[in-house]
């Protein structure tokens, strides 16, 4: 089944983990052996081609590049002009990815519609180009609200406006506090070029002011249930529901510390923990009995978020065992078209929706 996977760090993966995504899987983990400067080395799941196999034709790319005041001990950049200039690199890779073939860029209706129908064409899959739609993960790089438009402009769709910890336009996960007037100024500019908010990440006051101030399309890429694993990066209950209230869609996040409680990084490993994709169906549920319906779901795996085999489900070999997923919501009663809606028909709605012309 085609599918669609809202959030992937592919060219932190190239650029940052110097991976060459254009190999397998194996391939790549073959060269990582014995190297130890990040903890996923040798157990990468994601690649392009590995992407094609499990048919998933369409994915939300990241940008991302945070910027780190002093006294800020997360790692990251030192100047806003930094954080931008790392973001333009990573737009680079994907514009060599398209250029050799493998990628395409998605970015609005037509695009969108040329690239499902390729994908649900006849075409062997391994001949598909994967469609990517390009979005920021933190806006500390928009060295000031005019540069959204220069990136709206090359194709930037979609922006998250923290990551982790206290940011120039919002405040993140582990942070607190609000977005005030630069992010309000953030979000109108967003709101005037029809860019999506992305809330993951947004810590919970900066998450209800950002809803307060933005009446634009809103998703969240990947994010799992504060009631099922209780830590800040998850929603609560009240953030779920006026999520589904404002038309959303959230993925589903397969790391595996969202996933389970009481994780250690580190330390727990996914079959110590009964890690599997059975407790991504758990959260789903959670998130279903709280919409009434299946319209509100999706993927957004994060299976190349700084992290590998070591912390994402046991059952998941590469991301092409995505699609074991239909099989493992058919046994937990859900209809054809639910299992559908999970796997393609919520993102295509949302964005035909976001991207219809007014």
């Amino acid at each position: 089944m085609f599918a669609i996977d809202a959030h992937l760090d592919l060219s932190m993966n190239a650029l940052e983990w110097n991976r060459d995504l254009r190999l397998p899987v194996s391939a790549i983990n073959d060269r990582e052996t014995g190297l130890t400067d990040k903890p996923d080395r040798a157990k990468a799941v994601v690649s392009l081609p590995e992407l094609r196999k499990g048919k998933v034709g369409l994915v939300v790319a990241t940008q991302i590049a945070r910027y780190v005041a002093p006294g800020n001990s997360l790692p990251g950049w030192h100047s806003p002009e930094q954080a931008w200039a790392q973001t333009q690199g990573q737009v680079a890779w994907y514009k060599a990815m398209e250029e050799a073939g493998e990628m395409v860029q998605v970015n609005d209706l037509e695009s969108l519609e040329k690239h499902i129908q390729l994908w649900e064409s006849d075409i062997s899959d391994d001949l598909k180009p994967i469609g990517y739609i390009l979005s920021l993960e933190g806006a500390d790089s928009i060295i000031t609200v005019q540069h959204l438009e220069r990136a709206h402009a090359y194709g930037l769709r979609a922006v998250g406006p923290a990551h982790y910890g206290p940011g120039r336009y919002a405040q993140g996960t582990d942070a607190t506090g609000l977005m005030g007037p630069k992010g309000h100024e953030l979000l109108r500019e967003m709101e005037r070029l029809n860019i999506i908010l992305d809330a993951t990440h947004l810590c919970d006051d900066s998450f209800w002011e950002a809803l307060d101030h933005f009446n634009g399309h809103i998703w969240a890429s990947h994010n799992n249930c504060r009631a099922l694993v209780n830590h800040n990066r998850q929603y609560s209950d009240a953030q779920i529901k006026e999520l589904v209230n404002r038309g959303a869609v959230i993925g589903l996040a397969l790391d595996a510390w969202m996933m389970v409680p009481d994780w250690v990084r580190g330390v727990s490993t996914p079959k110590g923990m009964h890690c599997n994709l059975e407790v991504m169906v758990d959260h789903l549920d959670h998130i279903c009995q709280i919409a009434g319906n299946t319209l509100h779901i999706g993927i957004g795996s994060d299976l190349d978020g700084a992290f590998g085999k070591e912390q994402c489900p046991y059952d998941i070999e590469t991301i092409a065992d995505l699609q074991k997923i239909p099989v493992l919501l058919d046994k937990r009663g859900y209809k054809k078209q639910d299992i559908q809606n999970m796997m393609n028909c919520n993102w295509m709605r949302f964005l035909r929706n976001a991207w219809a012309v007014k």
